[in-house]
């Protein structure tokens, strides 16, 4: 299936120009760890895309003058990035196959992120959704032949090359990522759009995220991943996750928000119990990680409120909940919340489209 998005018949054209692009970041409710070579998931993930938390990325090309494989530079925000770069040229390496011109053609990455750096906001699925989105209109520059769903699924193909997660950002509002038996166009190469009717409870339904770590990781999730291989709950952690995408995907339909925060939160918490009994264990929640979400559990039941709470790989915390709710849960997260976070910062998104040719 791969084969299919190999640049057959490619002519090098000596053309110039930049391309900009964004894409936004996503938030997993059912989760992908564990991974086989190459960014093949064990399991079918799904997740909303956000709205604001987005990378732009400007792409310019230019003939090529020197003899190296790939020729390109590196810049956030304006300043040059060269420890960048490595990761860069491995996803390089990865995509040449399928998108030749990449060694042709000297770049300039200009990119930026409507989030602060260093938020503690992973932007690698929206980095590198926003540069694959970069050379697949490239490509179409270069083949005017191709059609829209060839674009979307090839583009998502690059990205999860380059960052797994980042096959979810470039549709919305939820991506589903990983071959499953009741999903007819699921796929373990690309992210697909949820086809069933979205409830009208989740419209713009609201994340928000509390920085309670910015700091770098210790332990990165390729790492995690990779601890997945010998664990010891791997095949039941495997089986519940795939269970899950069924019940979620009916409760996305109806609307069954009680039922929506009891699959969302022991997701979250079965994605850490997972790194905390992996051989050698680790913990990325921190204790304010802890704080927040037991004030979001007495919330919750003081209030008879739908806010639930899940967690990425790290400390951080994605509070979700319906747009009806949004001025008591702001009021509650700058009353009570807030004072958990890294410089009291937290930032308010809600359900995107994934990402778009500027």
């Amino acid at each position: 299936m791969a084969n299919n998005f190999i640049f057959n018949n490619y002519k090098k054209q000596d053309i110039s120009g930049e391309i900009t692009c964004s894409a936004p970041s996503n938030i997993a409710l059912v989760k992908y760890w564990g991974k086989e070579d190459v960014q093949i998931p064990k399991n079918t993930s799904i997740s909303f895309t956000l709205n604001n938390c987005k990378t732009i990325t400007k792409l310019s090309f230019s003939k090529k003058e020197s003899s190296e494989e790939f020729e390109f530079d590196v810049f956030l925000e304006g300043e040059k990035k060269d420890d960048f770069k490595p990761k860069i040229e491995t996803f390089f390496k990865r995509v040449k196959e399928y998108v030749p011109f990449v060694s042709d053609y000297k770049f300039v990455i200009d990119t930026s992120n409507t989030f602060p750096h260093s938020s503690g906001i992973a932007s690698s699925a929206s980095g590198m959704a926003t540069l694959s989105l970069c050379l697949m209109n490239l490509e179409r520059k270069l083949n005017h032949s191709i059609s829209e769903t060839y674009f979307t699924n090839k583009t998502s193909f690059l990205s999860r090359l380059g960052s797994g997660s980042a096959c979810r950002s470039l549709e919305g509002p939820l991506v589903i990522w990983g071959e499953h038996e009741n999903i007819s166009d699921s796929s373990n190469l690309y992210g697909v759009s949820f086809k069933r009717k979205l409830h009208v409870n989740f419209k713009n339904y609201q994340d928000t995220i509390l920085l309670i770590d910015k700091g770098e990781k210790q332990v990165s999730s390729t790492v995690g991943h990779g601890l997945m291989h010998n664990h010891p709950f791997a095949k039941e952690r495997f089986s519940q996750a795939n269970q899950n995408i069924d019940l979620i995907s009916d409760v996305l339909e109806n609307g069954d928000l009680d039922k929506f925060v009891e699959i969302v939160e022991s997701e979250a918490l079965t994605l850490h119990a997972m790194m905390m009994t992996s051989m050698p264990y680790f913990i990325l929640m921190k204790p304010n990680t802890l704080e927040v979400i037991n004030k979001v559990w007495n919330f919750r039941k003081e209030n008879n409120s739908k806010l639930c709470f899940t967690l990425d790989a790290g400390a951080n915390v994605h509070l979700l909940y319906p747009s009806n709710e949004k001025t008591e849960v702001l009021d509650f997260i700058k009353k009570e919340l807030s004072v958990y976070c890294q410089n009291n910062e937290f930032i308010v998104d809600e359900l995107g489209m994934g990402g778009q040719t500027l």
